[in-house]
Order: structure tokens, then C-alpha cells, then sequence
């Protein structure tokens, strides 16, 4: 179940976090693997992973805030597998301070990144999936694009514009067979929450119904089913992976 052998995917902000889990569950499963990002270096050693384990992967140099970087990523991509059928935009940068004292150049800087990034890279995998009349695109999204967070008025508001793109994409394509949903993690085990104080963490798993924070490879394994033909009639929908925490 949950076979993708013989699928080319592409994964953003795929050198650490949920981005690297995704791009190893992906190969696991049986992707052909682009793993997208900043960190070159990274993103070699993560390569260097999936080949040791008997997939097939290559590193694209992406800042998905810059137009001209994505079109030539996903055309280095279609020139080393010819297709593409999984787009997993997860990309993403944090910018927190209060709305009040919220620089114009922080808000501009995470809404590039994590909402019109994810806009560019839907519209050059397009191309392909429309041409082939088939393919998956799954946005990561957040839990505090549904219950809101203060301090983030940013990166909550890129995150809630992504769910609407989501849907907005979902109902373009749908007559080609090509599914858009999104994935909205709640508090996640990653570089992002590790520095954050012992003492926040813990109010923060006291909110959460399974009291505790997710895996990396919980969000991966979800992607993993919405990228495959059992989520074939799926579409345009939320999936919270967030341990109780907003229940909507």
C-alpha cells in the first residue's frame, strides 16, 4: 500500500526537518526524489542518504522566493526524470514579532517565501502534470492558520493564504486528475521548536490532547498517502496532523 515506485517528486525546503523526513519517506516508498533548498551542502548529505538506502535522488539549489531559481530547478528536474508527478511545497521562514512593530520587509519576506513560493513552484510543476494529466501537489500549511498565534501575524496569514490556494488550485485542475490538498502540522519536533525554552514547550505540550509534540515522520507518512493512488479521490482538503490540538 502506498507504492510510489516509479514517481518523480519534488520536495522544498527539503534539507532539515519536515522537509528531509518528507524526501526520505518519499525514496522510501519508492519516489525518484528531487530534494529542493538553500543548503547545498545539506542537501548533498541528504542525497547521500536516500542513494545508501537503494533510491534515487537529486539535490536542486531552490530559494523559492526567487522566480528565476524555481523555473530552473524544476527544469533541471524534468531534464533528469522527463516527468513529474508530486510537488511538496514546504518551504518556509519565520519572522515573529507583534503586529505593531512588524517590519514591512519581515512581512514581505515570509508571505515571498511561504505563500508566493509555493505559488511559483505550482505553476512551473503545472506544465508537466497538465501536459501528463495526472499529479499530486500538497502544501504545508500550519495549525495556527486555523486557530491563529500572536506574534505571528506573518507567517499565520502565509499559512492561511496557502490553505486558499490549495483549494483555488484544487478546483483548476481537478478535470486533469490532478489532486491539491494541504498537510497542517500542529507543534512539530524540528530545528524550528528546538530552541525554544523548556518552560514554553511545556505549556505548549499541555495544550495538546495526545499530550505531546509530533514526529517528523508523522507529517512525512501523511504526505506519503496524500502523494499516492489510495488519495486518488481526494482533493482540495486540510489535513490536520496536530495531536488533538484544533480539531476542526
Amino acid at each position: 500500500m502506498f507504492s510510489l515506485k516509479d514517481k518523480v517528486a519534488l520536495v522544498t525546503g527539503a534539507s532539515q526537518g519536515i522537509g528531509r523526513a518528507t524526501s526520505l519517506a518519499l525514496a522510501e516508498a519508492g519516489a525518484k526524489v528531487a530534494v529542493a533548498a538553500r543548503s547545498t551542502d545539506k542537501l548533498a548529505s541528504l542525497v547521500t542518504e536516500i542513494e545508501a538506502a537503494g533510491g534515487e535522488a537529486i539535490a536542486v539549489p531552490m530559494d523559492v522566493a526567487d522566480a528565476g531559481q524555481v523555473k530552473a530547478g524544476f527544469q533541471q528536474v524534468l531534464a533528469k526524470f522527463g516527468k513529474l508527478d508530486i510537488v511538496v511545497n514546504n518551504a518556509a521562514i519565520t519572522r515573529d514579532t507583534l503586529a505593531l512593530r512588524m517590519k514591512l520587509e519581515d512581512w514581505d519576506a515570509v508571505l515571498r517565501t511561504n505563500l508566493t513560493g509555493a505559488h511559483l513552484a505550482i505553476q512551473q510543476a503545472l506544465g508537466a502534470m497538465l501536459k501528463q494529466r495526472s499529479g499530486r501537489i500538497i502544501n504545508l500549511a500550519s495549525v495556527v492558520a486555523e486557530t491563529g498565534n500572536a506574534g505571528q501575524a506573518n507567517y499565520v496569514a502565509s499559512k492561511a493564504g496557502l490553505i486558499g490556494l490549495t483549494r483555488a488550485i484544487a478546483v483548476e485542475v481537478s478535470s486533469r486528475n490532478i489532486t491539491v490538498n494541504a498537510v497542517a502540522p500542529g507543534f512539530i519536533e524540528t530545528p524550528m521548536t528546538d530552541p525554544l525554552p523548556q518552560e514554553l514547550k511545556d505549556k505548549m505540550k499541555s495544550m495538546i490532547p495526545l499530550g505531546r509534540f509530533g514526529k517528523d515522520r508523522e507529517i512525512a507518512a501523511a504526505i506519503v498517502f496524500l502523494a499516492s493512488d489510495e488519495a486518488g479521490y481526494i482533493t482540495g482538503q486540510v489535513l490536520g496532523v496536530n495531536g488533538g490540538l484544533h480539531m476542526g
